[in-house]
C-alpha cells in the first residue's frame, strides 16, 4: 500500500521533472537530475519494503493458521469420495475429543499454576503423625512437636508440624506453602519439609526445634537469664539473627505481616533462631501493586499490637511495617515476653494510642544501641525507618565492637599463673 502511494506521488511529480524536455526547453540542470534520482531511489526502496512487509505478513498468517490447527487443512487435498470425507471427519472429531480438553485445561490453568505448589497425593495424613507435645496454638493452626508413626519424613525422625484449624481455606494453605518453599535454604527461617493440602485438616511438616517459641523460652528461663552478665550481648546476637531472616524475606519480596516473639522458634539460643508462621505473609511479586501488601478484610483478625499506624490510617502494610514489628520484637525480648502496651485492654485503646503517636515505654536495662534501633523502627512517616539491611549492618557493628573489648572484671582472666 505504501509502494502504491509512492508510485502515485512519483507519477504526479514526473511531468514537472521532465517538463523542460517535453516542452523543448533547454537541458535539465543538475538539480533536476538529483530530484529524479531521489524519486527513483525512493520508489525502489518503498517497493522493496512493501514486498518484504507482504512476505512477512503472509508468513505470520501461515504461522497463526498452523497454531490454530487449520494450516494442515489448507494444504491437504479434498477427499476423493464421500466415504473418505466421512472417515476424515470422524478421525478429526476423535482427535479434537482427545486433545482439545487437555489443551483447554492447560491454557486455563497455566497462569494460575505458576505460583501454586505442585499438587500431591496424600502421602500422609494427620492419622500418620504421632503428636508428642504442643508448641503453640495460633489463630489459624496449632504447632506440635511430632514424628511419623512409621518411617521418617525426608530423613527426619522428629519435626515440627502445623495442623490447620477448621475453616482455614485450602487456597490460604497453598499460599503459605508456596511462600515457605520460596524462602528455603536460610538458617534463620523455619524450613518446610512436606505438606498435605489435599484433605482437611491441612498439615505442614517443618524442621524440628528444641525449645519451642522464643517467647516461651524467655519466660521459662527468665530467672537464669536475668542474672547473666552477658544478657544484653545475648539479646543483641538474637536480634541480629532475626534481622538476617527478615533481610532474606525482603530480598524475596515477602512481607511477613505477623512478626512477633511467639512466631520465632528456638533451636539454640541465641544463635539458632528461626522465623516461622507465614499464614498472614504476602508475596509482593504476585500482587498487582507492590505498594500495599495487605488490606483490611471483613472478619479478618490481625495482631494490632504489632501493627504500624499507617495500617490503621491508610490500610497500608509494607516492608516498613515489618520493621515496625521488629522494634516491637526487640521490646518484647527486653521484657521477657510481656504483651506490648500492657496497660491497654481493648483494641480501640491500642489503635488510638498508636495513632496518637505514643510508644511503648523504654524497657529497663536495655543497652542504648538497641534502644535506639527500637525507636528508629517506630519512626513516622514509615519511609524514615531503616531497612533490614541497615539494621543488620548496625547490629553487626555492635557485635564487632563487643568482640573487640574484654571485661577486665572477669575473675577468670585475673587468676594468678595465667601470665
Amino acid at each position: 500500500m505504501s509502494a502504491a502511494v509512492a508510485a502515485v506521488l512519483t507519477l504526479a511529480y514526473f511531468p514537472l521533472l521532465f517538463a523542460p524536455v517535453f516542452t523543448g526547453a533547454p537541458e535539465l540542470n543538475p538539480v533536476n537530475y538529483i530530484l529524479i534520482g531521489i524519486a527513483f531511489c525512493t520508489v525502489v526502496a518503498i517497493t522493496l519494503l512493501g514486498v518484504l512487509w507482504l512476505k512477512k505478513y503472509r508468513s505470520l498468517v501461515r504461522i497463526i493458521q498452523d497454531l490454530r490447527g487449520v494450516g494442515a487443512m489448507i494444504h491437504t487435498q479434498p477427499p476423493e469420495s464421500p466415504e473418505m470425507a466421512a472417515s476424515a471427519d470422524l478421525q478429526k472429531q476423535e482427535q479434537v475429543a482427545m486433545v482439545s480438553p487437555l489443551e483447554r485445561e492447560k491454557t486455563k490453568t497455566s497462569s494460575k499454576s505458576l505460583w501454586r505448589p505442585p499438587q500431591q497425593g496424600p502421602r500422609f495424613t494427620k492419622a500418620d503423625l504421632s503428636l508428642q507435645h504442643l508448641i503453640k496454638a495460633g489463630k489459624e493452626g496449632v504447632f506440635y512437636k511430632a514424628r511419623m508413626m512409621r518411617g521418617t519424613c525426608k530423613g527426619h525422625f522428629q519435626f515440627t508440624c502445623k495442623i490447620s484449624k477448621e475453616g482455614v481455606p485450602r487456597k490460604q494453605v497453598e499460599m503459605e506453602v508456596s511462600i515457605m518453599r520460596k524462602l528455603i535454604h536460610h538458617k534463620n527461617v523455619l524450613q518446610l519439609l512436606d505438606w498435605n493440602s489435599t484433605e482437611e485438616p491441612f498439615v505442614l511438616i517443618m524442621e524440628s526445634v528444641n525449645y519451642g517459641t522464643l517467647r516461651s523460652f524467655l519466660q521459662a528461663h527468665r530467672d537464669t537469664l536475668s542474672v547473666d552478665s552477658e544478657l544484653q550481648n545475648l539479646f543483641t546476637v538474637a536480634s541480629y539473627h532475626i534481622a538476617l531472616a527478615l533481610e532474606h524475606l525482603r530480598s524475596k519480596m515477602v512481607v511477613h505481616c505477623d512478626l512477633a516473639l511467639r512466631n520465632i522458634m528456638v533451636n539454640s539460643f541465641p544463635m539458632e533462631l528461626k522465623v516461622a508462621e507465614f499464614g498472614l505473609a504476602r508475596d509482593l511479586t504476585r500482587m498487582r501493586s507492590r505498594r500495599s501488601s495487605r488490606k483490611k478484610r471483613f472478619g479478618e483478625r490481625v495482631p494490632l499490637r504489632w501493627y504500624p499506624p499507617e495500617y490503621f490510617r491508610n490500610n497500608y502494610y509494607g516492608f516498613k511495617g515489618d520493621v515496625w514489628a521488629f522494634g516491637i520484637v526487640l521490646w518484647e525480648m527486653q521484657t521477657f515476653g510481656i504483651l506490648p502496651y500492657p496497660n491497654l485492654e481493648t483494641s480501640e485503646e491500642v489503635v488510638y494510642y498508636i495513632c496518637a503517636g505514643h510508644r511503648n515505654i523504654d524497657p529497663e536495662g536495655c543497652r542504648p544501641e538497641i534502644l535506639q534501633i527500637m525507636k528508629d523502627c517506630w519512626l513516622e512517616p514509615y519511609s524514615s525507618r531503616p531497612s533490614f539491611t541497615d539494621i543488620v549492618r548496625i547490629l553487626d557493628n555492635i557485635l564487632e565492637n563487643d568482640a573487640d573489648y574484654v571485661d577486665v572484671d572477669n575473675k577468670r582472666l585475673l587468676e594468678p599463673g595465667d601470665s
